[in-house]
């Protein structure tokens, strides 16, 4: 016989609200923005007010700080992985698509924002690793096929890419993140043009692997 507890649909969970999204949405562009400008101890309050919500707002969405530098660094990431996306999808040349990404990626502020995130996170939570492993693989492809189609100089590799992202979208000690930006552009195309075939220099050491990237960051 079969009891009430096995016919009784299952509740369903209610959908969050559009206002609730997009209010949830402009907490993560606004922390984005103020952690690149101030660092990820930037109080709450601050990021309420550029957020334009209420303090129980922000609080109800991230009630710890380490809350909301996690889905900082997911949005970050999902949206390069975006931009890297869109550049294999729509561009026909290779090297093209390697170039768009890269100053996409730029666009992000990776390089400003990386460091100013603290390590209260979890940078092993299933949500990142899940789009770290979406970003390392399409921008992966994006290396490969600019290689293969003989665009891109074999002896470098795509840690060498994220390495040179980072670095050069990074202001430097004293600067201001606005007077640097223009530099950033112009610097990230000198180094493309570098990258591009017939190599004119033996690079020192090896190509960089994401594997060397990952474990360098370990053991730091």
């Amino acid at each position: 016989m079969t009891s009430t507890a096995d016919t009784a649909p299952a509740r369903r969970v209610p959908r969050p609200r559009a206002d609730a999204l997009r209010n949830r949405e402009r907490i993560v562009t606004a922390a984005r923005e103020m952690f690149v400008e101030f660092g990820s101890q930037v109080p709450y309050d601050e990021v309420a007010r550029r957020a334009g919500v209420g303090n129980a707002t922000l609080y109800r969405n991230f009630p710890e700080r380490a809350d909301l530098v996690h889905e900082v660094v997911l949005s970050l990431m999902a949206r390069v992985a975006e931009i890297a996306e869109r550049a294999a999808e729509e561009e026909d040349d290779t090297f093209a698509a390697l170039r768009r990404f890269t100053h996409g990626a730029a666009d992000e502020r990776v390089g400003a924002l990386c460091p100013m995130l603290d390590g209260a996170f979890d940078k092993d939570h299933p949500d990142l690793v899940a789009e770290r492993a979406r970003l390392e693989e399409v921008v992966q492809g994006l290396v490969e096929r600019a290689q293969a189609a003989g665009r891109l100089r074999t002896d470098v590799g795509v840690g060498d890419l994220m390495v040179a992202i980072s670095q050069l979208t990074r202001p430097l000690p004293g600067s201001g993140c606005g007077a640097f930006d223009q530099f950033v552009h112009r610097h990230l195309q000198l180094f493309l043009d570098g990258l591009e075939t017939p190599a004119r220099s033996e690079l020192p050491g090896k190509a960089a692997t994401l594997e060397d990237l990952r474990r360098d960051s370990c053991s730091s």
